[in-house]
């Protein structure tokens, strides 16, 4: 009878390396330090992270969460060998929900999954991931990063984000107050955010086009760095506007400023997200002549892409939406923009029962 020699077998050879995960997180720890902020209690490493809203300085706090993705947006920064603003689109993704609700991002966890961990593209993105930390002012506390060797393809990864913020208890946004003949405003968006990706890299194989070719609407960068502008962070201005000066200042607002509505625009647009903050029998009707990044202009015409479509699919240079009465949308109009932030008066609140849509275009 034939002997068979019996191999030892180990996690490592079945495709999952622990020490490299375990180096990772040692070389990620003074990224999450960078994004400390008043709260935190402690740092990585542990099987869960402490956050103290009072030490934020809450005194009756709700906590509010919110989790999201990147999409496919991946796919493209894979086979563009590209991974540092992803990061950045993961954090905005989540904390650009949770402020809409009149909550200030306090922390954040990110997922990491990948067939095999390559430590240098990992830490890329968590880099990323620390800087919208940054951007937002809320702390990276954890994360997870998995080696699922026969689920992901070689060079593939995943990711979600995880946020956490808080509102005192009767400050919630919600729009209940939004009224016709308010002001609707809309925050610049710089590009494509993270929404549409399917559509766009089907246009993208459609047209012949490579990533590493000039993009048609911005030949000085390539289609795939064009494409990979990350999304931009609406938080502190939200904010900024939010804590503004109530109807003993210059803004008529009480207690969130003058804003009566956000609504964060991705994927479904202006057409799907701008209905969520309005009461119900109320609609916006929009003026679509504010200045839009190129890339839209492109992909409308480059896939025959009907208005419609493009409103119900991209942002279409709007990143987010403010709805304010008439008599604030100056000053708080004032207040983004000090805070940076481009802002275009787009459209006014009115009656929508006869509506087929509770948006329309005028």
């Amino acid at each position: 009878m034939e002997d068979k020699a019996i191999t030892s077998q180990t996690y490592k050879a079945a495709g999952v390396d622990i020490e490299a995960g375990e180096a990772l997180v040692e070389a990620i720890k003074p990224l999450a330090g960078s994004t400390d902020r008043p709260g935190t209690l402690a740092g990585l490493g542990g099987f869960g992270a402490f956050f103290d809203p009072r030490a934020a300085g809450y005194d009756d706090p709700i906590l509010v969460a919110a989790t999201d993705g990147v999409g496919t947006k991946l796919r493209v920064a894979t086979e563009v060998g590209r991974h540092d603003g992803v990061g950045i689109d993961l954090v905005a993704m989540c904390v650009n929900d949770l402020v809409v609700q009149g909550a200030e991002p306090l922390f954040f966890l990110d997922y990491y999954a990948s067939g095999r961990l390559e430590p240098a593209v990992a830490e890329t993105v968590i880099a990323g991931i620390a800087e919208g930390c940054r951007q937002a002012g809320c702390a990276l506390i954890g994360g997870e990063t998995a080696e699922m060797p026969g689920h992901y393809a070689p060079g593939d990864y995943d990711l979600a984000g995880f946020a956490v913020g808080a509102v005192e208890r009767g400050q919630a946004l919600t729009g209940a107050e939004v009224a016709p003949g308010d002001v609707v405003l809309g925050l610049a968006s710089n590009g494509l955010h993270s929404n549409g990706f399917s559509l766009v890299r089907r246009l993208v194989e459609s047209r012949g086009l490579g990533y590493g070719d000039p993009a048609p609407f911005a030949p000085a960068q390539t289609l795939g760095e064009a494409l990979l502008a990350p999304t931009r962070i609406y938080v502190r201005a939200c904010l900024a506007a939010l804590r503004g000066p109530d109807v003993e200042g210059d803004v008529e607002g009480g207690a969130h400023g003058g804003v009566k509505a956000l609504a964060h625009i991705t994927g479904g647009g202006l057409v799907e997200n701008l209905p969520r903050v309005l009461p119900p029998g109320l609609g916006a009707a929009l003026r679509a002549d504010w200045p839009r990044p190129p890339v839209f202009g492109w992909l409308a015409e480059a896939g025959d892409v009907a208005p419609e479509e493009m409103f119900k699919t991209f942002n279409c240079g709007i990143g987010m939406a403010v709805v304010t009465a008439a008599r604030d949308a100056e000053a708080v109009a004032a207040r983004l923009t000090e805070a940076g932030e481009t802002v275009h008066r787009i459209g006014e609140i009115a009656e929508a029962a006869d509506w087929p849509r509770r948006v329309r275009f005028d």
